[in-house]
């Protein structure tokens, strides 16, 4: 059976798969919710569903730096990886090793759940009740009244931001607030608080970096914003709960104010 990738990459799959190695965290949640025995290999970043381990998925290091070996020795009958989050070098790798490798590439709500879709597909498995509920919980949503507009820190020493072209940007896109550093040439730059754009709020997620309400707030004069950063990066079930979740938790923050900056 031959399925087309997000990258219009042709992928060459047994009549029945198996086995997967997922290779992003994101990926591994819809497939490990949707089918949990499907899984044999996910990364050491894979934190959802919380029961892998306890169904023997073992790990193979990280997006960046999977292990080829450890995951040709799985035999797995596909890897699913993301073209932002793997390196194709990597990727090259594991298709030399005679693997079949299909690769999403996720730029917003939409696209994410049509990509996940047709990934969950290649697996062989039909559409599940959690894409729905997605999409229905994503176009149900109002946008506020007063446009926000924020800063999102993703690190400090030294502090970088989510800038152009991002999921994450996509995702604030669909709850009203701009991304003042949408217009930056790089998809997360370096910044300087003192010399932002004019903002009204701080979006500050508890990863890759973990910003705590003693580690981050104190940087700034606008108010910041506590969340999830699997509710605002991830794709995948994830969605469900952010389309939820993340509306209150950036209305929380103050109500729209006149810009800081």
């Amino acid at each position: 059976m031959n399925v087309v990738d997000d990258e219009g990459t042709r992928v060459s799959l047994p009549a029945s798969v198996s086995r997967v190695v997922s290779l992003v965290p994101s990926l591994t949640e819809a497939v490990g919710v949707t089918a949990p025995g499907l899984l044999v290999g996910a990364t050491d970043w894979c934190t959802h569903p919380d029961d892998l381990d306890e169904h023997g998925v073992t790990r193979v290091r990280g997006t960046k730096n999977p292990d080829v070996d450890a995951i040709v020795a799985l035999a797995p009958d596909l890897v699913l990886a993301n073209a932002e989050e793997n390196k194709p070098a990597e990727l090259d790798r594991l298709r030399e090793s005679g693997l079949a490798v299909y690769v999403t590439d996720i730029r917003d709500v939409d696209g994410a759940l049509r990509s996940l879709e047709r990934m969950l597909a290649a697996c062989g498995l039909e559409r599940p009740a959690w894409i729905d509920g997605a999409r229905a919980a994503w176009d149900a949503l109002a946008l506020p009244d007063a446009p926000r507009r924020a800063v999102v820190p993703i690190w400090r020493k030294p502090w970088m931001a989510v800038g152009s072209d991002t999921f994450t940007g996509a995702v604030l896109a669909r709850l009203g607030v701009e991304n003042v550093l949408d217009d930056s040439p790089e998809r997360y730059p370096r910044f300087d608080p003192a010399e932002l754009p004019a903002h009204d709020l701080v979006v500050l997620p508890d990863e890759p970096y973990r910003f705590t309400a003693d580690d981050g707030p104190e940087s700034f004069a606008a108010p910041a914003a506590l969340v999830s950063g699997r509710l605002l990066t991830w794709y995948g079930p994830s969605l469900l709960e952010a389309a939820r979740v993340l509306p209150a938790e950036l209305a929380a923050a103050g109500e729209a104010t006149p810009a800081a900056r």
